[in-house]
């Protein structure tokens, strides 16, 4: 079982980005997608994965939209039922979770991520679990812990690149 701790209250310093700027994402966002994730994609901090992929995934993404219309941010959460001998129940993977650089520390990340949690709970997800080469300080603060691959959905576990050394935490909802 995961342990979670209470979410606690925003930074105060933080711009909290309306969620009516949140949106799922459209077969069509797949070009500004991979455009906001190439940097974070060169610093190694995301996988590359290929345009098509925003298209034919585009129900797993939320994006967040600047007021001019561009995207500023985008978080994918995909739900992986529970696997043979996982008697856990479906449990979601939070992956490709980025902010543009001028809209880092604005609150865009919180909303998207209050924005998954939220999607997580409807789907009636059991855990989320995600994989970082960073601090992983925002989800830290929504209640995210450090956890052992064993409790993370198989086939997702299998898809890891150990290169990257990435920490794995999670959330049970």
């Amino acid at each position: 079982m995961i342990t979670a701790t209470p979410c606690p209250a925003p930074l105060p310093h933080a711009r909290l980005a309306p969620l009516s700027r949140v949106r799922g994402a459209r077969p069509e966002d797949a070009a500004a997608l991979a455009e906001l994730s190439r940097p974070f994609v060169c610093s190694g901090a995301l996988r590359e994965r290929p345009a098509t992929l925003y298209a034919t995934r585009a129900a797993d993404f939320l994006v967040a939209r600047a007021p001019d219309g561009t995207v500023e941010g985008c978080v994918g959460l995909r739900t992986h039922p529970a696997g043979p001998g996982e008697g856990h129940g479906p449990a979601g993977v939070v992956y490709n979770f980025c902010v543009a650089g001028p809209s880092q520390g604005s609150g865009v990340g919180a909303g998207l991520l209050r924005a998954a949690l939220a999607r997580a709970r409807g789907q009636r997800l059991g855990a989320l679990f995600t994989a970082t080469t960073g601090g992983g300080g925002l989800f830290l603060r929504y209640g995210f812990t450090p956890t052992t691959l064993r409790l993370a959905p198989s086939r997702w576990v299998e898809s890891l690149d150990p290169r990257r050394d990435a920490r794995v935490l999670g959330l049970s909802l």
